[in-house]
């Protein structure tokens, strides 16, 4: 089984465009879709699971759209979030918070204090997030590091770079899946998919059940990782 799952929850306005739907429509139909998934994974006892929520490159869709997702954001946490608790999950949010409104800002700072001391899946919400940010927030981070004689040049390792982004602290993800047939990471855990392995479905993320999660993982099984070497190694 896989550590971690990341997945790019894509295809939601192509969803509802194929049934005549608003892309509002497709939004709340995919928050179903997290519901299912993030319920599935707590049954799958696995630990780690992100999900790309917001991209830090969403801001430029209609004004009307954002305001859609920002308020099924707020009705998600404020109806699942006792449930979530009551099951264990930890939640996570990463990404920028400038920008945010104040009041998603205190939601989201809640269900993190809230959740805290859970032991089960953790969830990782990325919301207003890119990769090429979050990398270029964790190299300001350590620039002003060694400016200020905390950290020498010489002692900046992978290790160290990796401590200063978003995820300190979580594994890699082992399998990265995008829904809706697109093939390509979206800016979304660019550092941290170095070595995973990644399947594309032709599904909308909608329509993405517990089954084809499944069938996402039986195809994880079936591979081998090298990591660059010659033999199969696990990263457990």
């Amino acid at each position: 089984m896989p550590r971690h799952i990341a997945i790019v929850m894509d295809g939601n306005g192509r969803w509802a465009a194929e049934r005549e739907l608003s892309r509002s429509e497709g939004h709340k139909h995919g928050v179903e879709s997290v519901r299912r998934v993030v319920r599935a994974a707590i049954e799958l006892d696995l630990p780690f699971l992100t999900l790309f929520s917001f991209s830090s490159e969403n801001w430029s869709r209609p004004q009307s759209e954002i305001r859609d997702l920002m308020s099924l954001l707020r009705r998600f946490i404020r109806t699942d979030l006792a449930d979530l608790h009551k099951h264990g999950v930890r939640i996570r949010v990463i990404g920028e918070r400038s920008g945010i409104e104040g009041d998603i800002i205190r939601l989201i700072e809640d269900a993190v204090a809230l959740t805290s001391g859970n032991s089960g899946l953790q969830l990782t919400v990325a919301f207003n997030y890119g990769g090429r940010d979050e990398i270029t927030r964790a190299a300001r981070r350590i620039a002003q590091e060694v400016k200020e004689g905390r950290l020498e040049p010489d002692d900046v390792t992978s290790e160290v770079f990796g401590n200063h982004l978003d995820t300190a602290g979580m594994p890699d993800p082992d399998l990265l899946i995008r829904t809706s047939g697109e093939m390509r990471l979206s800016n979304f855990l660019l550092w941290q998919c170095a070595y995973t392995e990644f399947v594309f479905v032709d599904t909308y993320w909608p329509d993405f059940t517990r089954e084809a999660l499944e069938n996402a993982i039986t195809s994880f099984r079936d591979r081998e990782r090298r990591f660059g070497g010659l033999q199969a190694r696990s990263t457990a």
